[in-house]
C-alpha cells in the first residue's frame, strides 16, 4: 500500500482566490483589465486590490512648472481611477482597495502581489507600439512566473 502523495507546494491553503490585483494606469485597456478581475474577484469571492504605479516623472519635471502640472495630472488620474473602480466594486458588492506606488512599474506590481499573496494579476495589453518590440509589463510579469498572470486586450 502506497502513501498518499503529499499537498501541492504552491497551495496557499484557501479554496479559491483570496485576493486578486490589477494593475491600472486609466488606459482602455487597463480598464478593462480591472473589469475583468472585477468579475474575477466577484465569482471568486476575493478581494480585488488595484495598483496605480507613478513613474518617475522624467524630463517634462526638470523645471518646478513642469513637475507640478505632472504631479496634478497624476493626482487627477488616480482620482478619476479610484472612483470608477470604487463605483464598480460597490454595484457588485466586491471588497476593493486602491495602492499607489512609485518606481518601475512591473517591479512595484509584482512587490504589492507578493505582500498581498495576489492569486492572480491582470493587466491590459500594451498599446504602446515600442512595448512590442522590448517587452511589456505583461511580458516582464509573465517572466517572474510567481502567480497567473491575465493580459486583457
Amino acid at each position: 500500500m502506497t502513501s498518499p502523495a503529499p499537498p501541492p507546494t504552491f497551495e496557499l491553503g484557501t479554496d479559491g482566490p483570496r485576493a486578486v490585483l490589477v494593475g491600472v494606469d486609466g488606459s482602455r485597456t487597463s480598464l478593462r483589465a480591472a473589469d475583468y478581475a472585477l468579475g474575477q474577484a466577484r465569482r471568486g469571492g476575493a478581494e480585488l486590490v488595484v495598483v496605480y504605479v507613478r513613474a518617475p516623472l522624467g524630463l517634462a519635471a526638470t523645471t518646478p512648472e513642469g513637475a507640478e502640472v505632472m504631479e496634478q495630472a497624476h493626482e487627477d488620474a488616480v482620482r478619476d481611477i479610484a472612483s470608477y473602480i470604487g463605483r464598480r466594486a460597490d454595484e457588485v458588492r466586491v471588497r476593493h482597495r486602491f495602492v499607489e506606488a512609485r518606481g518601475d512599474v512591473a517591479h512595484e506590481i509584482a512587490k504589492v502581489a507578493d505582500e498581498v499573496r495576489a492569486d492572480a494579476v491582470v493587466v491590459g495589453a500594451s498599446e504602446r507600439f515600442g512595448h512590442r518590440l522590448i517587452g511589456s509589463l505583461a511580458i516582464r510579469l509573465v517572466r517572474s512566473a510567481r502567480w497567473p498572470v491575465t493580459v486583457i486586450p
